[in-house]
């Protein structure tokens, strides 16, 4: 995850709306002298639903703890994300992460989400109302939702595009 640019922290403390939606928890267990041992895991979404998204992934003894942890690295690891006037993204765009390969599509006013609960969680803290997203391969949520946060960090506005290239619009 290399290829998305985090906001730093003076952004951060700037935002005091954000919301966060708890999308996967696991329970492990090992195995010890006097029974069983459970650890549990909780991967959360965490965004202003205006642009800014990001996710969080925890770990603890008990389920409360690795939500609150999950919660605050969400907070640690947000990024900006282009939303065009009809809540869609400017492009399509395809992104990989390990077994997981979305595809996210933009789409007209009132097409809504049209998505699995992983990438939609992403969608609607990223303030996007209209999209179509197909996901192939592995249905990981892990890796679903760090498939779709590269595919976000891919998007380049008509003003960004216009600027690499040097050219005005």
């Amino acid at each position: 995850m290399n290829d998305i640019q985090f906001l730093d922290n003076t952004e951060v403390a700037e935002l005091n709306n954000l919301d966060e939606v708890l999308l996967k928890i696991n329970r492990c267990s090992a195995v010890v002298k006097g029974g069983r041992r459970f650890s549990f895991s909780a991967l959360s979404v965490v965004g202003n639903r205006s642009g800014i998204v990001g996710f969080g992934f925890g770990k603890a003894r008990q389920v409360p703890g690795a939500i609150e942890k999950a919660a605050k690295d969400g907070r640690k690891h947000l990024m900006r994300v282009p939303v065009t006037a009809s809540g869609s993204i400017p492009h399509d765009v395809t992104a990989c992460f390990c077994g997981s390969q979305i595809r996210l599509l933009p789409a007209s006013e009132g097409t809504g989400i049209i998505a699995g609960s992983s990438v939609r969680a992403v969608c609607e803290m990223a303030g996007i109302r209209n999209v179509l997203t197909k996901c192939y391969g592995s249905t990981n949520p892990i890796n679903v939702v760090k498939a779709s946060l590269l595919a976000l960090a891919d998007l380049r506005t008509p003003a960004q595009v216009a600027a690499l290239r040097g050219v005005e619009l």
